[in-house]
């Protein structure tokens, strides 16, 4: 009998064109995301290392394990966490979180309303969520009303989510963090990792949603959305399609953020560009 250790060395079959397109239909179906030949070895790379932790040796029979009713849907969970890209940080891409400060500031003087709502489509691991918040509070800082936010992040993986919630993460992660935004809103782990302050965390909630499903999501009104390094895994009438459900779900004068390069010439009625080449960002007709 061969021990585990040397099972997994053993190579897994070389995945076919059937398979490869069996996989991208399954995939595409289901999330909306496109694996072009290109990212042919990074689907390969982790459908393998997932095979040979079941001891599967075939792409087929994987296949038919994961469309396989309920049981397949629990498997089908647990390989999603492996095939969505979860390499983020705080504060990604500063130009956006500039524009987000101005846009608030402005708010804030125009005088406070409701709470301020901010969503985070495909929040991966809570990194884009709690900068949201950091930004949200720092505006607020010394206003009357200093916790008059709320943030919403959402994404398709349960274990992105998971860690999200548990909001800690590696230095790594916060190399954009300015020394004194860290001393305000984390807390030093003996791991050497960082922590959300419990009062800044208390102000994001994190949930499950397919954006393929838009349609069907509770958030509307908001003040804020970001969807940032999302909408380049879709087909471009996809995105336009994501982008239009956004817009939708936009409160009249809010801000519409999304990643620079992610999508070209679209336009929509109700939203107007912002005024700034480092970014793609739309603000809703007031």
């Amino acid at each position: 009998m061969q021990s585990a250790g040397v099972w997994a060395l053993r190579p897994v079959a070389d995945m076919s064109q059937a398979d490869f397109h069996d996989w991208q239909t399954l995939l595409e179906a289901r999330t909306g995301v496109v694996i072009s030949e290109q990212r042919r070895a990074f689907l390969q790379t982790n459908l393998s290392a997932r095979m040979r932790e079941l001891g599967v040796t075939d792409y087929a029979s994987y296949y038919r394990q994961v469309t396989d009713g309920p049981r397949g849907a629990v498997e089908w969970s647990t390989l999603l966490d492996r095939l969505t890209v979860q390499e983020t940080r705080f504060f990604r891409h500063p130009p956006s979180f500039e524009v987000l400060s101005q846009y608030l500031q402005e708010r804030l003087e125009a005088g406070l309303g409701k709470p301020w709502e901010f969503w985070s489509v495909g929040c991966s691991s809570g990194e884009e969520p709690y900068s949201l918040a950091i930004q949200a509070a720092e505006v607020l800082q010394g206003s009357e009303l200093p916790e008059h936010f709320a943030v919403t992040g959402t994404d398709i993986s349960q274990g992105a989510l998971s860690k999200a919630r548990e909001a800690c993460y590696s230095a790594r992660r916060l190399e954009q963090v300015s020394d004194e935004l860290r001393e305000r809103y984390f807390l030093a782990q003996a791991d050497g990792r960082f922590k959300v302050v419990p009062s800044l965390a208390a102000r994001v909630c994190c949930a499950k949603l397919n954006v393929l499903e838009l349609a069907k999501a509770p958030m509307s009104g908001m003040d804020v959305i970001f969807c940032q390094n999302l909408l380049i895994y879709f087909r471009r009438w996809r995105r336009r399609d994501i982008l239009n459900r956004l817009a939708e779900s936009l409160a009249p004068g809010g801000l519409l953020v999304v990643g620079v390069g992610e999508v070209a010439g679209w336009q929509h009625p109700q939203l107007v560009p912002v005024a700034d080449e480092r970014v793609l960002a739309f603000t809703r007709k007031g």
